[in-house]
């Protein structure tokens, strides 16, 4: 469901917009569709005892079960599977897709982590 609203979304709207576009576009077809999703979800971190809303934000949040990280870079890079995986952590989600929308095909720029 949410790879398959993240296709419609790209191609419908192609590449090249923010991703804060793409990620309301795809929030909106998300729940357009029934599904719950939350955007840009706090993410505080735990240390020694102390919990801290570090600033991190998790794009959507989808069934309560699923981190989607939206991206409208040239081309993925190592950073960005570190920050999803970083985000899977201490969400305790175990799934998490990151999604490039400037890719020319989104599925060159869909990976898929599992915690």
């Amino acid at each position: 469901m949410i790879v398959d609203s993240a296709i419609k979304v790209h191609r419908v709207l192609g590449p090249g917009l923010l991703e804060s576009a793409d990620e309301q576009c795809l929030a909106h077809e998300l729940h357009a569709r029934g599904v719950g999703v939350r955007r840009q979800v706090s993410l505080p971190i735990e240390f020694d005892g102390l919990r801290l809303d570090a600033g991190y934000r998790l794009d959507l949040v989808v069934a309560d079960a699923v981190i989607v990280e939206v991206k409208a870079v040239e081309a993925l890079a190592r950073l960005h599977e570190a920050q999803i995986l970083t985000y899977l952590k201490p969400s305790g989600f175990r799934l998490g897709y990151l999604m490039n929308f400037n890719s020319l095909q989104l599925r060159h720029g869909l990976r898929r982590f599992i915690r």
